[in-house]
């Protein structure tokens, strides 16, 4: 599982499963009685040197749950949403005195969720005017927002736009009617193109979607397939995602069931992406990342790339998670503790870990590997000779084919990008281990 096996087939052989979703290295646990006095402690700090900062705001509701999605907290419901949002606001108005979050500008404010496309034009506007008035913006910063095909109606749209969305990501998944049907999706395939080319025709934003591949009933063909529909969309890029069954979830419930087709394997993706990669190559697609590529010059991908090589997110909303100054914090999940630490004027933190002092070698590991291309050389320059020994074992995944050598960069083949997460986690353990002696071994519940 750290190093893999030689294979003759790397792209579906290479590990024998997935480790991990997100890379990275446990921190430790701070105990709940300092959670105030740290959130205090840091945002008051006045010593900011400029950096590069982004911030997320969780909206945690939705229409319904859709069964491949691990993210689902609240039913939509008019008389709650208002409510999160008037508390909402208050931790965005508290932010107005946070000395180290205004001391340098955000360069991209994600909301996220659950479904922010779901709120009403009426909230949503009040919750963009607050993000412009108190939150300090880059004059180019990126603002996202996530939204569900059926959300993408003028009045909607119109409210996103004029108070300062600049790039929209859709949740498409699959142009298929009936693959979307099972998973919980209800709009068509020519449901999807008019909503598109309407949000598109406004000319105000980038225009995303997001696609998965390896979905029940799916097939590389229809994934392909799901690409050639794009040819004649105006958006500005896209994010592919490998599908992820969790143990005990419920989609791995549907499936144990019946409900639901046995999807492909972990093991035989990998072919989904090389096809889809060759595809885009070949269409003029830019990639921005593992799963992320640009169509248009207006695609930047900024918030993912920032946060993926381990910039600093400042959270807000119930459920959302964030890294401050070395600290990963995380938010009050349940909508009525949120709700009850805003109105005590409490931080609303439902854990803290403090990360390692090596968290700017891992990110420049993550953020390297999200690149697909690796640099220990330049990782020994200034975190210490030690991390030399990491050659040893990209050697042996050349030799396995998961990379290859162009001068001093080693470089990702597809099947190194396939299993990205693995050789990124790993190279994160051997780091620990080689400088501070420290082992460990993560591995997060995928079902195979």
């Amino acid at each position: 599982m750290t190093i893999g096996e030689k294979s003759a087939v790397p792209l579906q052989k290479a590990f024998p499963r997935k480790r991990v979703i997100h890379p990275g290295a446990m921190g430790k646990m701070i105990p709940p009685k300092s959670y105030q006095a740290i959130w205090h402690d840091l945002l008051a700090q006045n010593n900011l040197t400029a950096r590069q900062r982004t911030a997320y705001i969780h909206i945690p509701f939705c229409s319904q749950q859709c069964l491949y999605c691990g993210f689902f907290q609240n039913h939509c419901d008019n008389d709650r949403e208002t409510l999160y949002i008037d508390h909402l606001i208050r931790q965005l108005k508290a932010a107005k005195e946070y000395s180290y979050l205004q001391a340098s500008p955000l360069e991209a404010v994600y909301l996220g969720g659950g479904t922010p496309s779901a709120l009403s034009d009426s909230n949503i506007s009040r919750l963009l005017i607050a993000v412009q008035n108190l939150l300090p913006l880059t004059n180019d910063c990126e603002i996202t927002l996530e939204a569900r095909v059926n959300d993408l109606v003028d009045k909607k749209i119109s409210s996103w736009l004029v108070n300062g969305v600049n790039r929209i990501s859709i949740g498409v998944q699959s142009f298929d009617t009936e693959i979307r049907r099972r998973l919980g999706r209800k709009d068509s395939r020519e449901i999807i193109f008019e909503n598109i080319c309407r949000t598109a025709s406004y000319n105000k934003a980038a225009i995303i979607i997001d696609l998965i591949y390896g979905l029940p009933g799916q097939h590389v063909e229809d994934f392909i397939l799901d690409l050639e529909y794009t040819k004649d969309l105006p958006i500005d890029g896209m994010d592919l995602y490998q599908l992820n069954v969790f143990e005990d979830g419920a989609l791995q419930k549907a499936i144990k069931k019946g409900i639901l087709p046995v999807p492909a394997p972990i093991s035989e993706q990998g072919v989904y992406l090389e096809k889809a990669a060759a595809w885009l190559d070949n269409n003029a697609y830019r990639r921005l990342s593992t799963c992320h590529w640009a169509k248009t010059s207006r695609e930047r991908s900024l918030y993912n790339t920032l946060t993926k090589a381990g910039k600093e997110i400042f959270p807000f909303g119930a459920g959302a998670g964030g890294l401050i100054d070395n600290t990963a914090i995380f938010l009050q999940r349940s909508l009525d503790l949120y709700i009850n630490d805003i109105i005590a004027d409490r931080a609303p933190v439902m854990f803290m870990t403090q990360q390692s002092d090596l968290n700017g070698l891992f990110s420049t590991i993550q953020a390297q590997a999200e690149t697909g291309r690796l640099d220990i050389r330049k990782l020994s320059q200034k975190y210490g000779k030690k991390l030399l020994e990491l050659e040893e074992i990209i050697e042996i995944w050349i030799n396995h084919g998961l990379l290859k050598r162009n001068g001093q960069y080693t470089y990702m083949t597809i099947a190194g990008q396939f299993w990205q997460e693995n050789i990124t986690q790993t190279l994160i353990e051997l780091s620990q281990e080689l400088l501070c002696g420290e082992k460990q071994f993560i591995m997060q519940p995928i079902a195979r």
